[in-house]
């Protein structure tokens, strides 16, 4: 059983972050990730559809006989949480609650930043958590869209990633936050423009990392953490596009990734 692979989904390429931080402090757990490149983005689809999707993308993780499932997406956390722990019948980790705790333990003003994109802000699943982890709590939401676009393209120290960052992070300045959640799978990889149009003064919360800890936590609570001490076994599915994948996803994984699957169906 321990020797089982993890699986981490997302509606794209944005959740091999999330895989990037559970290898980097897991490197013995062997690793399932599906994207579902077809269908990418769930953002601005409708929460029922969403769902559809969220359950078929466990499914497949399912068929390879995973220990534990990551969602990666954070629209998927949001809306279909409790659609997938119900299809997967495995534990399930989202990547909003352990992102919205980490960052109450950083805070020491209680106001909190939060960028993602637009549907994701617009659920408002981040200051719901954020709230009920502590009402006292400011919370100061921005979408910033442009961010997912300029970090597929690669310009992660561009003279525009910059001039976009300060942008969208001036009214989060004003507002006078010191703990910002990276609430989207991609903006860890534009986390240099993020700091900087702060002034590096504000503790930013990549939500992916936290998502990470709770998984180890739940490893270890549930005494599923694999014992080999052998690199781990990383394999990657896509429903569309695996050559594009590959060449993007390298950068937000930090390494290279061997051959990528495409799989029928979605």
């Amino acid at each position: 059983m321990n020797e089982k692979p993890i699986g981490v989904f997302d509606s794209g390429i944005g959740g091999l972050t999330v895989v990037r931080a559970i290898h980097r402090r897991l490197p013995h757990e062997n690793m399932v990730y599906f994207g579902d490149t077809a269908r990418v983005p769930y953002g601005p689809k409708s929460p029922q559809v969403v769902r559809e999707y969220a359950a078929q993308d466990a499914g497949f993780l399912t068929s390879h006989d995973v220990k534990l499932i990551v969602v990666a997406c954070n629209t998927v956390s949001a809306v279909a949480l409790d659609v997938v722990t119900k299809q997967a019948r495995v534990p399930v980790v989202g990547v909003i609650h352990p992102g919205a705790a980490e960052a109450r333990s950083a805070t020491r003003s209680k106001r909190v930043g939060v960028i993602g994109t637009i549907a994701t802000i617009s659920s408002g699943a981040y200051t719901h958590a954020l709230r009920q982890l502590d009402p006292s709590i400011t919370v100061v939401p921005q979408a910033c869209p442009l961010f997912v676009p300029l970090a597929e393209e690669g310009w992660t120290d561009h003279a525009v990633t910059h001039m976009v960052a300060k942008e969208y992070l001036f009214p989060l300045k004003l507002e006078k936050i010191d703990t910002l959640i990276l609430g989207c799978t991609h903006y860890p990889v534009l986390r240099t423009a993020i700091q900087a149009a702060l002034d590096g003064t504000v503790t930013l919360i990549d939500s992916g990392e936290a998502a990470a800890h709770d998984v180890e936590r739940l490893l270890d609570a549930e005494g599923l953490r694999n014992q080999s001490s052998q690199r781990a076994n990383l394999r990657f599915f896509v429903s569309d596009l695996p050559a594009k994948f590959t060449e993007v996803g390298e950068r937000f994984l930090g390494e290279k990734m061997g051959r990528v699957h495409r799989v029928g169906g979605f």
